[in-house]
């Protein structure tokens, strides 16, 4: 099985659980995720089968859009209500005006401090390894990109809102840096990732529904094709006595191709053959040649 699923992943699971789980229902090997979810946190997690696990990498650097509860008033070594609180902050005389305008001002870049629980690598050591040893470590700020935020409500000590943000952002974080600046310190109470790169929270399949799919044999109906995710690309098809080529991993002329196209440096194109999809080329202009970067077959 070759493709990629989108799972909604419930609370309480780690992202590596599902994959395990899906490894025994499934009884494939190859599976992996594209994004990692607190086992708090719920949504969306897009997970590559088989051949599709190459895409992992292009997958986990797409854009993320979440629903969040933010809970003012206090703060937590972990910087969610999983956490033991490490400060409390006042609520007085913050009006629903003033909140707003801080959350709205984090639309755009900004560097964030990165949580010490998180699976970020530090001397060959994951943050959180150093957290539970009751180590903390400077971060360094990491520039993220808040695209949007949107349906704020307040209802103190709640605050939810809609975000929509690149790779590499986290909405603890977030919630810690608006507490922060409204002076009265915030944590993170619910969160859920309600789509990745098109593929929404409402229609994932839970880990109960792909058992019964699987052993029904509809499986396969809801597996999303993997070059459906890379159709920015330029779609190019291979001349039948090419395919040789391609199959021994080699690089490829213009000429290769059923039609003539014009591509700039670094360009990638998906490269299909008799209607299959089989590679991603990455045109390099000074020699006027494809070469392989990620191969399916």
């Amino acid at each position: 099985m070759d493709g990629i699923l989108n799972i909604y992943k419930e609370k309480g699971y780690t992202s590596f659980d599902v994959v395990a789980k899906l490894r025994g229902i499934l009884k494939q090997k190859k599976i992996g995720h594209t994004g990692t979810l607190d086992p708090m946190a719920e949504g969306v997690l897009l997970v590559c089968v088989g051949k599709a696990t190459k895409l992992v990498d292009m997958i986990t650097s797409k854009d993320k859009e979440y629903n969040t509860v933010m809970l003012l008033g206090y703060e937590t070594d972990t910087e969610d209500i999983t956490g033991e609180v490490t400060g409390y902050g006042s609520l007085d005389d913050i009006s629903e005006e003033e909140i707003i305008a801080v959350i709205e001002k984090y639309v755009g870049t900004y560097n964030q401090i990165p949580p010490m629980y998180s699976a970020i690598k530090k001397d060959g050591k994951k943050l959180y390894e150093y957290a539970r040893a009751g180590i903390t470590i400077e971060r360094e700020p990491r520039e993220v990109t808040i695209y949007s935020i949107d349906d704020i409500k307040v209802k103190l000590p709640e605050v939810s809102f809609k975000v929509h943000c690149s790779k590499g952002t986290y909405i603890r974080s977030l919630c810690r840096d608006i507490g922060r600046e409204l002076g009265s310190l915030a944590t993170l109470k619910e969160l859920k990732r309600s789509e990745v790169n098109g593929y929404k929270a409402e229609d994932a399949l839970r880990l109960d529904e792909v058992r019964e799919l699987f052993e029904s044999g509809l499986l396969g109906d809801r597996l999303i094709a993997m070059d459906s995710l890379l159709n920015r690309y330029r779609a190019v098809n291979l001349k039948p006595d090419k395919e040789k080529y391609l199959l021994n991993g080699n690089r490829l002329t213009e000429g290769a191709f059923e039609d003539a196209i014009q591509c700039d440096d670094g360009e990638l194109v998906r490269v299909y053959s008799n209607g299959r999809f089989m590679a991603l080329y990455e045109y390099a202009e000074h020699e006027s040649i494809f070469t392989p970067y990620k191969m399916f077959l």
